[in-house]
């Protein structure tokens, strides 16, 4: 009973930083130019305001627990998203906008790096993947969210939109408060300390960060550019468009319980190596096909993969580092850091590549399958690059 409050806890945070403050201003854009907030140029500067704040929450939350309790942290960082949401309804200036976007990135930076140590630890074994899968469910019910909730809020205007929105993190925020874990779980006692320890600068764990930034790289040019490929790039419209990215968010729900369920029945590593190549067939698809079922088919194939390779990962820090809460919660917090890194270089990049190349979305598309074959290699590991690699009894 009491993990199944840790894990409603956790997929509310989860939820509130990432599924909507991310994902919810995807929606908001085109209504933030039409009603002269600001111009396109300082909309799209301002949803990277986001990813910059991601990044530095991912590098700073764990600091942070120096001075305050992990589950205070969490709930402080819930309560910041919801301030962020309430000031975004007032436009006072682009300088203003940008601040409170770029909180709320820390804030599921913060969260991002924080969550899984705070609730995992209280999970047995065998179902730790189904229960990260259960926590991060929020980030494709927050993608679901965005093309469905925030639509309704815009009828009413787009303050009240923002305001809204606020209102249901605030209520999250509320309906979590005492559902957290009171206190951490210590290692078994007798446990000796290097048993199951490995460094997070260990080759295993260095592959592994490789692997994760592979992944936030491939996972970009879908996430930013799908709609507009359907509505301008095969001019079905924007109506068409707007539903491919609710099936890109059924995608994002089915994929963490999905994933997590796999790497339970599995391990992490082969249905990393199965996921992968999955998602490299998907976005040939997206790259190659031309009829709008077989496009919704891989669509919901390749929304799966963002929120899916959380618990994924997870769950593969916790095969290599087993046993050792703060080594897990270290290489959880690097490859969080990488993730985020990279996941905002490419998408300048790719956003440049888009406009060299003329707007050609499937070029993006195609190459975002190179970062997932090398990724297949990785995760093809003993085979390939030596079983001593991959070894899980590394000790310091």
């Amino acid at each position: 009973m009491a993990v199944g409050r840790y894990i409603f806890a956790g997929l509310c945070a989860s939820l509130v930083s990432i599924g909507l403050a991310r994902f919810a201003y995807t929606p908001l854009i085109p209504f933030l130019i039409e009603a002269h907030w600001f111009g396109a140029s300082d909309v799209l500067f301002l949803g990277a305001a986001n990813l910059a704040g991601y990044l530095i929450g991912a590098v700073m939350g764990p600091t942070l627990t120096r001075w305050i309790s992990r589950v205070s942290l969490l709930r402080l960082m819930m309560l910041a998203v919801s301030a962020s949401f309430l000031a975004c309804a007032f436009p006072v200036s682009v300088h203003w906008f940008f601040a409170w976007r770029l909180v709320s990135g820390v804030a599921g930076g913060t969260i991002m790096v924080l969550l899984a140590g705070t609730i995992l630890p209280h999970v047995p074994p065998s179902r730790k993947g189904r229960a990260s899968g259960a926590i991060f469910v929020g980030l494709g019910i927050g993608v679901v969210a965005s093309g469905t909730i925030v639509p309704l809020f815009l009828a009413w205007g787009l303050r009240e939109a923002w305001i809204g929105l606020a209102m249901v993190a605030l209520l999250l925020t509320c309906a979590s408060w005492f559902a957290w874990p009171a206190h951490g779980v210590s290692e078994p006692a007798g446990l000796p300390s290097s048993v199951g320890r490995v460094s997070p600068a260990k080759s295993s764990v260095k592959l592994l960060y490789v692997q994760y930034a592979l992944m936030a790289i491939a996972l970009v040019p879908a996430m930013i550019f799908l709609v507009d490929f359907v509505a301008r790039g095969l001019m079905a419209g924007a109506q068409i468009g707007a539903a491919f990215w609710i099936l890109y968010g059924v995608g994002a729900l089915i994929g963490p319980p999905a994933y997590g369920f796999l790497a339970d029945r599995l391990d992490g590593q082969r249905a990393a190596a199965g996921v992968l190549t999955l998602q490299l067939f998907a976005v040939l698809g997206l790259a190659t096909f031309h009829n709008l079922v077989a496009l919704g088919a891989v669509t919901l194939v390749v929304g799966s993969f963002p929120t899916g390779i959380v618990p994924l990962t997870l769950t593969r820090i916790h095969e290599i580092i087993p046993q050792h809460g703060p080594s897990q919660n270290s290489a959880w917090s690097l490859a969080t850091t990488a993730f985020a890194a990279c996941q905002a270089i490419a998408a300048y990049a790719f956003s440049a590549i888009f406009s060299i190349s003329g707007g050609n979305h499937r070029l993006l598309f195609l190459l975002s399958s190179a970062p997932l074959v090398i990724a297949i290699l990785i995760a093809a590991g003993p085979r390939i690059l030596g079983k001593g690699v991959y070894s899980t009894t590394t000790t310091l």
